[in-house]
């Protein structure tokens, strides 16, 4: 699926309804692309918070499309 072929506010409430902890993120857990993304992924991890992860890098459409969603402009984002 590319960028174009999506509504992003869909795609990502469908991603907050579906998922109990959602954290948008840059990269992946496994391998993180910032140093907050990583802090984020270790206190899931330390708690034992089993959490689905999107990585923004992948998407400009979802990248920017999070910071409206939430008015807010950082990555990256947690809901519960």
């Amino acid at each position: 699926m590319n960028d174009n072929d999506f509504d992003v506010t869909e795609n990502i409430n469908n991603e907050i309804k579906t998922n109990s902890v959602v954290l948008y993120m840059k990269g992946t857990p496994a391998f993180p692309m910032c140093g907050f993304s990583a802090a984020t992924v270790q206190v899931l991890t330390n708690l034992g918070v089993k959490f689905s992860s999107v990585n923004v890098l992948d998407s400009d459409k979802i990248r920017e499309g999070i910071k409206k969603f939430s008015n807010w402009p950082t990555i990256p984002q947690l809901y519960v």
